[in-house]
């Protein structure tokens, strides 16, 4: 006797998620020519149906972990980068300094720190107006970013640090920026000398680990009265 058939076909996606060490290795590739880090959905745009980039990237970050090379996590995206203790055989790699002016690393340890933030709320808090010179530097080396204007009269416009900021300092938020002992042990927060033991411009002693001042950009604002 035979079975009884009803006609229809198991059920099987047209799309088959490829397995997970090939996912992986997808991420893998696209992370490594990547210029800039990439986001998880623009990792699974590029992926085929059903891949899961996400759980890829986790499992690659554990494959990579105590290599050479790591997968790291820069805000919102993911990028590869050299092991931070194997940093030094990079030495031959040429780097261009960029130099920053006193007031160019306050604004941008003001926005770090205070983010979203506007003009008038980094002038109240250095005591000094910022120059559109400084705030113009900072943008062209796109560590800051125009956020969203501020629900309040005259709709301030605000800064926030971007993910090259981030990403230039090896950090993954701006949570895991310095704290204050660590500020100051790096110079950017040095008391600003009192009035009239200088020109009263806002010049450009002190120097970071991070930052380094250009004594030719030393001008941003007036003090205060």
């Amino acid at each position: 006797m035979m079975a009884e058939h009803d006609g229809r076909e198991p059920e099987q996606s047209l799309f088959e998620a490829p397995p997970e060490a090939e996912q992986e290795r997808m991420v893998e590739a696209i992370l490594f020519a990547a210029a800039e880090p990439v986001t998880v959905a623009e990792l699974n745009a590029r992926m085929p149906h059903g891949a899961d980039a996400a759980r890829a990237l986790e499992s690659l970050r554990r494959r990579y972990d105590g290599r050479g090379v790591q997968v790291v996590r820069i805000d919102t995206a993911w990028a590869i980068r050299t092991a931070p203790d194997l940093g030094f055989l990079m030495q031959k790699e040429v780097v261009e300094t960029r130099k920053l002016s006193r007031a160019a690393i306050e604004t941008l340890a003001i926005i770090a720190y205070h983010q979203p933030v506007t003009r008038a709320e980094i002038e109240e808090i250095r005591g000094v107006a910022v120059s559109r010179g400084t705030v113009d530097q900072l943008l062209e080396m796109e560590w800051i970013r125009f956020g969203r204007r501020r629900m309040t009269p005259g709709r301030p416009v605000t800064f926030v640090v971007t993910s090259e900021f981030l990403d230039h300092f090896g950090l993954e938020s701006a949570r895991d920026l310095p704290g204050l002992r660590d500020l100051r042990a790096a110079g950017l927060l040095e008391n600003r000398p009192p009035p009239g033991t200088d020109d009263g411009e806002d010049g450009d002693q002190g120097q970071s680990e991070m930052f380094t001042p250009d004594p030719e950009d030393g001008n941003d604002g007036e003090p205060p009265a």
